[in-house]
């Protein structure tokens, strides 16, 4: 697990970043399309395919052309972000706006749940994870990506040199991830990481853009007051040995994973032990 996260600062953050997200968000859009690109091991013909964290649609509309006529659920944490999803009018999109941890749709109505750079912002995955498998029918389908520990370590980095108080939000190893999957009963995960680096003339920059992006500090534990001006120098300086060929790096290490999801009856493993679920009418009692 995660350090604890402000889930009020996430909603407000990106909010505010409705308007300036789809300019800032190249990386984003490329993560997106290479997990749009797992969904080739799905062979089914899903009847309803959900959006979780679905940011400006982008994502939305490309699953709404590849799964027609599938009815689509964008679903984000920001309402603004909501309000700029484009419904369509031919099988317009459904947007939800809704905490991830407490989707308000059936148990097994969902066929494909994907989900493209949203994980990092839920603290707990089992949690997650558990809701995710309950909206999963059994055999469907779940392809999600997230950012992983490496994730702005140079920006770290830099921080850890003015203070103590976590300046960059945490983000989950690759094997928390994959160990949350299989505790939640998820079949066959396959998970894999890569690493991008994009590059800023100054730290400012880079600031400046995670701000724009709604990706600011969400930790529950930073601290609340301004930063000042001498610490957020100090803070710049601290970045300028990274600099290589005249640029400033930012390295993102990106978590994709695929799984589907368990048959009726699947354990899951709880603090206790495995946990077994299953439909009332499964149960088969005997009489004296």
């Amino acid at each position: 697990m995660t350090p604890p996260l402000d889930v009020q600062h996430i909603r407000r953050a990106f909010g505010r970043a409705a308007a300036t997200y789809t300019q800032h968000a190249a990386l984003q859009r490329e993560v997106e399309d290479r997990l749009l690109e797992r969904l080739d091991y799905y062979a089914g013909k899903p009847a309803r395919v959900l959006d979780v964290g679905c940011g400006p649609g982008r994502a939305s509309e490309a699953l709404r052309k590849r799964f027609a006529p599938a009815q689509v659920i964008a679903l984000d944490l920001a309402l603004p972000m909501l309000r700029g999803v484009r419904t369509g009018w031919r099988r317009p999109l459904a947007r939800v706006c809704a905490d991830a941890r407490a989707l308000p749709l059936p148990d097994a109505s969902i066929d494909v749940l994907y989900s493209n750079l949203c994980v990092q912002w839920i603290d707990n995955l089992p949690v997650l994870f558990d809701e995710f498998r309950r909206v999963l029918k059994p055999g469907g389908y779940l392809a999600l990506s997230t950012f992983g520990q490496d994730t702005l370590y140079e920006l770290r980095s830099a921080w850890a040199a003015v203070d103590n108080a976590p300046h960059v939000s945490a983000f989950a190893h690759i094997a928390q991830v994959g160990d949350a999957l299989m505790s939640a009963g998820f079949r066959d995960p396959v998970l894999d990481a890569e690493h991008f680096t994009l590059t800023y003339a100054n730290a400012a920059d880079l600031m400046r853009e995670l701000k724009a992006l709604g990706a600011t500090n969400a930790d529950a534990r930073r601290a609340r007051g301004l930063t000042g001006k001498s610490r957020y120098r100090h803070a710049l300086e601290a970045y300028e040995p990274f600099r290589r060929d005249g640029v400033l790096p930012a390295t993102y290490e990106v978590i994709s994973a695929h799984a589907f999801g368990p048959d009726v009856g699947q354990p899951r493993r709880g603090q206790g032990g495995e946990i077994a679920s299953f439909p009332v009418e499964k149960l088969r009692g005997s009489r004296r």
